[in-house]
């Protein structure tokens, strides 16, 4: 009983793929299986009986489908040969006619892909996991097209009632004499719908075909909401203007960044809920770690684990509030270079060049020995050591904020060799993301290919060098025949006005940033040297400069300190304090131990006291470990233990930063440069 009523499904089920377009074919092949099943000879039963009427019901489906087919292209020919009809009425009539065709082919089409995808079942094994997958996969592309399918038919319907009330429109129109405004409102009418025709962007059909786009499954959120039916107005409005959260499979979250109807102003509430809630938390949160004697940075990290995913996960927009952090650093390097003038920077620049290079070397070959002991991968080892060997540019500036330094006897400035390792670091920042593909590649190649391996190295370092050349270039023409120029356009525009300067100096440390960015060095360096090369103006325009954009820096600098304390995860860090404390005391030692080695070498004789400071503001792991994990991590480089790792010593070393830092500047700096210093 059961095997006459599997045959004769498995008669249906075994058609080839290449038959399920044809509907003739299909009515024939169920036709055949009716046959089959007859010719058993068995006793119908009730289930034989559900097989048979199943078969008859789906048979007498397709004909009654190929007649309604042949019907609807007839009443195309005839609306379309209709001379009593305008051309709105047509189009309306003849889309909605096409729209019925394109639902009946697609819903027989579900029917056989689903017989398909049984059979497909039916011929794997159950106990091959990877058998199981792939058809699990291939029902899942199988249901996304059939969702986009569906999608597709809903737009066109949508378009077939516009032209529907167009040509009701038009037949009202006909029918009575317009007023003059009626006449103005149809011209107004008819000029906004070119306009969207004009403005809209068809991106959904321009890249569903592109290579390496694929379809995904997608929630769509609306803001929570206490009482629905109080705010059910506000929702229907939200929900028009495209405002609602998206969530895929994959758990990452979207939010519109480019609408479809570009005419309606729109905002992201998300967006201005998180930076007000940041901006009120900042406050008490800086307020407290001034009392206790910690740098106001500090507070602003609290203000961010607070808010953040292992706080109270109140931020939303987590990636628009690191980017507008970003911002933070850009002009708290723009305010470095300020204070870092080219005499400044010619004085130390061997040091600053050669420092980073012996460090970065060293924590490589200590991180490839440790690595051979524990045995870890070596292009693991590298990637954790010059994760490592970087260190955080914004917080010593903000460490430097203010300090009174200056050269004394023909001594260098320890600030000055500070911060141009620290630059210097930045520009490595740019090769290590350069570098990160090739390390990709190094972790799945044989020992046939390291010497091409090697060699893509050679030509990045050798295209890094180059670039650093055409800057330095750069900046030699602006400083020459630009930069005076543009300064003093600037100030006799801006008497009376800030807003003229203001716009003035962030255009020209976006053009620096641009440069850097173009030529693929970082564009970090690009908004130091945009410093630099306008304090080569003089003290009195440095001065002027620096109480317009300081204010900006401050308020920026608050989003990005709390943007770090957003992947701070105090929780991880308790379960394993021992360790973490351990590794991060670790590699303060070692980078202090190393630094210390490394400017004993380069120093004048004259200037080695200054090595103790420099050490200590170099004895961190800069925030952009971060970025580099988070890349390194997707491309498969690290491992999540490793990557929580990363974040966490990163963290305990900027906390350990200002005892450090303070603990130098008390053994070296003298009494009257004590104070501004700390």
């Amino acid at each position: 009983m059961k095997a006459t009523g599997f045959i004769s499904l498995w008669t249906l089920v075994s058609l080839p793929c290449g038959q399920l377009a044809n509907p003739a074919e299909h009515e024939d092949v169920v036709k055949h299986a009716i046959k089959l099943h007859r010719g058993k000879g068995a006793v119908i039963t009730q289930r034989k009986q559900w097989v048979l009427e199943s078969c008859r019901k789906l048979s007498g489906l397709l004909r009654q489908k190929n007649v309604v087919l042949n019907k609807l292209k007839n009443a195309i020919r005839a609306v379309e040969k209709d001379a009593g009809l305008s051309d709105e009425e047509k189009l309306f009539q003849v889309h909605t006619f096409e729209i019925f065709q394109k639902e009946l082919n697609e819903s027989e089409n579900s029917v056989f892909q689903a017989i398909h995808g049984l059979q497909r079942a039916l011929q794997g094994d159950y106990k091959d996991v990877v058998n199981m997958k792939e058809s699990s996969r291939q029902r899942l592309e199988a249901l996304r097209e059939a969702a986009i399918k569906e999608e597709m038919e809903y737009v066109e319907l949508l378009a077939a009632e516009k032209h529907q009330v167009e040509a009701l429109k038009n037949m009202q129109h006909q029918n009575k004499s317009l007023s003059m405004l009626d006449e103005i409102l149809e011209d107004v009418r008819k000029a906004a719908d070119r306009l969207e025709e004009e403005i809209e962007e068809h991106a959904f059909d321009d890249n569903k075909s592109v290579r390496g786009v694929n379809f995904e499954a997608v929630l769509r959120v609306e803001e929570d909401e206490a009482n629905s039916k109080r705010n059910a107005s506000k929702r229907e409005v939200e929900d028009d203007l495209g405002l609602s959260m998206l969530i895929d499979s994959q758990n990452n979250q979207y939010i519109l960044t480019k609408p479809r109807d570009s005419t309606i102003p729109r905002a992201d509430h998300h967006f201005i809920k998180d930076i007000v809630t940041i901006g009120m938390l900042s406050l008490p949160c800086g307020w407290l770690c001034t009392t206790i004697g910690l740098p106001t940075m500090f507070g602003y990290i609290i203000c961010g684990v607070l808010l953040g995913p292992s706080g109270l996960n109140s931020i939303k927009s987590i990636v628009q509030v690191e980017t507008l952090g970003e911002f933070g650093v850009f002009f708290t390097l723009f305010l470095v270079g300020l204070e870092f003038s080219p005499e400044r920077l010619r004085k130390v620049w061997k040091i600053s060049l050669q420092g980073p290079c012996y460090m970065t070397v060293l924590m490589i070959a200590f991180g490839l020995l440790w690595g051979h002991l524990l045995q870890i991968r070596p292009t693991q080892s590298v990637f954790i050591s010059t994760c490592l060997s970087l260190s955080s540019t914004p917080l010593v500036s903000r460490f430097l904020a203010g300090s009174v330094r200056g050269d004394k006897e023909g001594d260098i400035d320890y600030s000055s060799v500070l911060l141009g390792m620290l630059v210097m670091q930045d520009v490595q920042l740019g090769l290590f993301i350069a570098v990160m593909p090739t390390l990709i590649q190094a972790g799945v190649s044989t020992y046939s290919s390291i010497f091409k391996e090697i060699l893509r190295i050679l030509i990045l370092i050798g295209q890094i060098l180059f670039s650093l050349a055409a800057v330095f270039l750069v900046c030699l023409v602006i400083k020459t025949y630009l930069i005076g120029p543009y300064y003093r356009k600037l100030h006799a525009e801006s008497k009376g006005n800030k807003e003229i300067l203001i716009l003035g100096i962030t255009a020209f440390i976006f053009l620096m940033l641009t440069i850097t960015e173009l030529l693929d060095i970082s564009m970090e360096l690009g908004c130091f040297l945009a410093g630099a090369l306008i304090s080569s103006q003089g003290h009195m325009v440095t001065e002027e400069i620096m109480s317009c954009i300081e204010p900006i820096r401050d308020f920026l600098a608050i989003i990005f300190f709390a943007s770090i304390g957003l992947h701070v995860f105090p929780t991880f860090v308790i379960y394993e304090l021992t360790v973490l404390l351990f590794l991060t005391l670790s590699v303060v030692i070692m980078k202090f131990v190393l630094a210390v080695l490394v400017l004993s070498l380069i120093l004048p004789k004259t200037s080695q006291y200054i090595k103790w400071i420099v050490s200590a503001g170099l004895a961190q792991v800069s925030e952009f470990s971060f970025v580099l994990g988070s890349r390194a991590r997707r491309a498969g480089i690290i491992s999540r233990e490793v990557y929580l790792l990363i974040l966490s010593v990163t963290t305990l070393s900027l906390l350990l930063a200002p005892a450090l830092w303070r603990a130098a500047i008390m053994k070296c700096v003298p009494r009257p440069e004590r104070r501004s210093s700390t």
